[in-house]
């Protein structure tokens, strides 16, 4: 897929700076479109290397022909090269060369085409704000026929409020552990086994118990037995207190302030009153 890189200069040198970088950087010439658009003055003609993207309608066309007919982005870079010397374009087959590509044209210093646009339409706006006024002021000489006039402008003070974060608390829990020592008593059974001599007579008790056999005796002991209940011993609870008060606002407002002075043509004094509005 070829992309094709535009990059706009306001000096025709820092785009001729930007294919020598280009070329050491490994792109072919003949992937390179130069044009130089301003007018030179040393041979009273306009300057222009490449016809793809020349001045008046073929700039227009060329963009309308990348990004899309009456596209936003085609009106922008129309705007933006009417008032830069010259215009580079680099064809490449990657978009990882086309951000190199990029790359160089911006340290070379091709403008921003957003930010250039963004600066015109303020620009404009200013201008038709210029003009507004001075069609104001224009309406104000035409009234001075039959009288003129003069607005008394009176600023108000108008105060508003906004919530703005003051501080607060973060509660965090976690989990800890504390060793715990108990006592406990374990029972423990043994087997003991005693012989005493004897010298007795036999008895018949003693001849029933003359035969073989085994006699097992078991040993039992206790041992310990852990086991975890777990219980709430406490409540944190977060919330919010909420309280109002009274603050008093001082700012300065701005007024018209008009003063009339009655001028007396046979005396030569002056009789000064003071409108407030």
């Amino acid at each position: 897929m070829t992309h094709t890189v535009v990059g706009l200069f306001d000096s025709k040198t820092e785009a001729q700076a930007a294919m020598r970088d280009l070329a050491a950087a490994g792109f072919a010439k003949e992937s390179m479109d130069f044009s130089n658009r301003r007018f030179d003055e040393t041979t009273g003609s306009a300057a222009t290397t490449n016809t793809t993207t020349g001045t008046g309608t073929g700039v227009a066309g060329f963009f309308n022909s990348l990004f899309g007919d009456n596209s936003p982005e085609a009106r922008n870079y129309t705007n933006a090269a009417s008032d830069t010397e010259a215009i580079l374009t680099v064809q490449t087959d990657s978009d990882e060369r086309a951000r190199q590509i990029a790359d160089i044209m911006d340290r070379n210093g091709a403008i921003d085409v957003d930010e250039r646009n963004n600066q015109y339409q303020a620009n404009y706006a200013q201008s038709s704000g210029s003009a507004t006024q001075n069609n104001v002021a224009t309406e104000n000489r035409t009234a001075a026929a039959g009288g003129t006039k003069i607005p008394i402008i009176e600023e108000d003070l108008q105060i508003g409020k906004r919530a703005v974060e003051t501080g607060g608390v973060r509660v965090r829990s976690r989990v800890i552990e504390k060793p715990i020592e108990e006592s406990v008593r374990l029972r423990e059974e043994h087997v003991v086994v005693n012989r005493h001599p004897v010298n007795r007579a036999v008895t018949d008790a003693d001849m029933s118990n003359f035969n073989e056999g085994d006699i097992e005796i078991t040993e039992r002991a206790e041992q310990a037995v852990i086991s975890k209940q777990a219980r709430v011993v406490e409540e944190v609870e977060v919330g919010k207190q909420v309280s109002e008060r009274e603050q008093v606002v001082s700012d300065t407002v701005k007024r018209t302030d008009v003063e009339v002075e009655e001028i007396d043509t046979d005396t030569g004094t002056r009789r000064a009153t003071n409108s407030q509005g």
